[in-house]
């Protein structure tokens, strides 16, 4: 068992940079897009499935994230 805990622990590194990347990509909006978002947050606020309908490619998860990484200080009260 501890192999596999040594194992593990190895590889996280790894994963987390995978994953710190794949979060980079899906981050990138092209200025259509980031129009989208705003417009439609605008209309129905953060039903984030409504807005990603809008936008092909993009899940709920990706708006959701792209929002809070670039204008959630702004929207806050």
């Amino acid at each position: 068992m501890s192999d596999s805990k040594y194992a593990t622990t190895a590889n996280n590194g790894q994963y987390a940079y995978a994953d710190q990347m794949k979060r980079e990509t899906e981050l990138e909006f092209s200025p259509e897009e980031e129009d989208i978002v705003v417009k439609m947050f605008r209309l129905v606020g953060k039903r984030w499935h409504l807005i990603a309908g809008r936008i092909p490619g993009r899940t709920a998860e990706d708006i959701e994230k792209y929002w809070n990484s670039k204008f959630s200080s702004s929207t806050a009260c």
